[in-house]
């Protein structure tokens, strides 16, 4: 039974779900999600989780991601990217050095007001909903935290910028404010997801790889074991008794550290992701594949 990560490419114009929704026909399982949706315009990595892994999504959602996005100045948009009604322009663009000034300025932890164009649910409503209606709705600004931010690069007048951020972080509202900062406006004209957590985009593969793969039977020398997402945490090994008492959902006794865990079988089955506490092993998230 399929369990595991994939770590796909995602092409521009389709949706994340439409990669899902893809890899559902290919795989023929229907427990596939995605953590971090990119939307149509983006590229790039796109974490895939099937199986019972998909109960890990939660887990990937917090990671921070990496991003090269294409900075258009001197043109402002609704959507905050280059795929919406333009509604104002500017020919008047300030020089490289005020632009890096501007770009630095946004490091670190600030507030973003999250875009009309976006999947944000407020009144029950989808904000994108509404603004396809020609509706605007006051949103309250959320803290995020860009970590990293740099010129890397221009590109057909474009100025490349690599992000580093952390979950929430809209990159087109980014590129917006900057604009809004150096009064001559801007948009997002491209972006594309590097890495995601401890993924990387040098480890993706295509639809067409995964399509290939899985007609050779070659799919588990593609899919990442779900723990791989737990790298950062210890692992703690547990007798097979003890395994089997974590899997009917009691907390055991344990001689260990206070702290979260990954947590193995004697013969090397990854069980759950548990919290030790006071000597004692509570399960946060199991991962093992359940027996009908």
């Amino acid at each position: 039974m399929m369990n595991g990560i994939i770590l796909i490419d995602k092409p521009q114009d389709w949706t994340s779900h439409d990669v899902v929704a893809k890899l559902r026909g290919i795989l023929h399982e229907r427990r596939i999600g995605h953590s971090g949706t990119l939307d149509p315009l983006a590229t790039g990595l796109l974490v895939v989780f099937v199986g019972r892994a998909t109960r890990a999504v939660e887990f990937a959602e917090a990671d921070s991601k990496e991003y090269i996005a294409g900075l258009r100045l001197g043109l402002s948009t609704d959507t905050q990217d280059i795929s919406g009604n333009v509604i104002a322009e500017c020919s008047d663009l300030p020089d490289e050095g005020a632009v890096r000034r501007a770009v630095n300025s946004f490091i670190g932890d600030i507030e973003q007001i999250p875009p009309m164009y976006s999947a944000i649910k407020i009144g029950g409503k989808k904000l994108y909903e509404l603004a396809r209606k020609g509706q605007s709705v006051e949103r309250a600004p959320r803290k995020i935290t860009v970590l990293s931010i740099e010129i890397i690069g221009r590109e057909g007048g474009d100025y490349l910028l690599k992000i580093a951020c952390s979950k929430g972080t809209y990159v087109r509202t980014l590129c917006n404010d900057i604009g809004a900062l150096l009064g001559c406006g801007a948009c997002m004209s491209s972006l594309r997801r590097v890495r995601a957590g401890a993924f990387s985009i040098e480890d993706a593969h295509s639809i067409d790889e995964v399509e290939n793969a899985a007609n050779d039977g070659r799919v588990v020398d593609i899919m990442l074991p779900v723990d791989t997402l737990f790298s950062a945490l210890p692992e703690l090994k547990v007798s097979e008794s003890a395994a089997k008492r974590l899997k009917t959902g009691n907390i055991i006794k344990i001689s260990a550290h206070d702290c979260d865990y990954r947590v193995y079988s004697e013969s090397g089955e990854f069980l759950l992701v548990g919290k030790a506490e006071n000597g004692k092993l509570k399960t946060i998230k199991s991962f093992f594949e359940v027996n009908k």
